[in-house]
């Protein structure tokens, strides 16, 4: 039998023995931290609703394939292969929808393609900004995001132009 078999009921196990230990309520506590987790839930579901019918609409819209075009130069200068541009402009609101963009970039170029790769290493070195943002500021009740976005976004245009770069450097495509 393997090791991973034995974690949860040990994690379990051991919660239960702390608990007991402390002499704490750990049906009361699990309950209270369910509310919780709900109230949390409810505060950033209207959010996370409105960015993934925004980035629904934006691919079903043909917007996405618009601005496509419209950058492929600009990308192409700084290194950047246009047709990473859905995953540039999807990435930073949804992490599924990204997904299912690099896995399209994937399925249509090959995993060892130039574009295969940028695409692998913009999807692991960017973050859903927008969507982070919308969780976990939404949860703590923030409602000026302040610096955060701008700091964010620069974050994730180094994070897809270090793709590009970091591709061309390592694998000499």
């Amino acid at each position: 039998m393997h090791i991973s078999s034995w974690v949860i009921p040990a994690v379990l196990a051991g919660t239960a023995l702390y608990a007991l230990l402390r002499r704490i309520d750990g049906y009361s506590a699990l309950t209270e931290g369910a509310m919780q987790g709900l109230t949390v839930m409810v505060k950033i579901l209207p959010s996370l609703i409105v960015l993934l019918s925004a980035t629904a609409m934006l691919r079903a819209s043909g917007a996405l394939q618009w601005l496509t075009e419209l950058l492929s130069p600009l990308l192409s200068t700084v290194g950047i292969p246009p047709e990473t541009m859905p995953l540039l402009l999807i990435r930073p609101i949804s992490g599924s929808g990204a997904l299912a963009v690099g896995g399209e970039l994937m399925a249509q170029y090959g995993p060892d393609s130039y574009i295969g790769r940028v695409a692998a290493v913009m999807l692991g070195s960017t973050e859903t900004t927008f969507y982070t943002v919308a969780v976990y500021f939404g949860a703590a009740n923030i409602r000026r995001t302040r610096y955060a976005i701008p700091a964010a976004l620069t974050a994730d245009a180094v994070g897809f132009l270090g793709a590009a770069m970091s591709v061309r450097l390592f694998f000499g495509t």
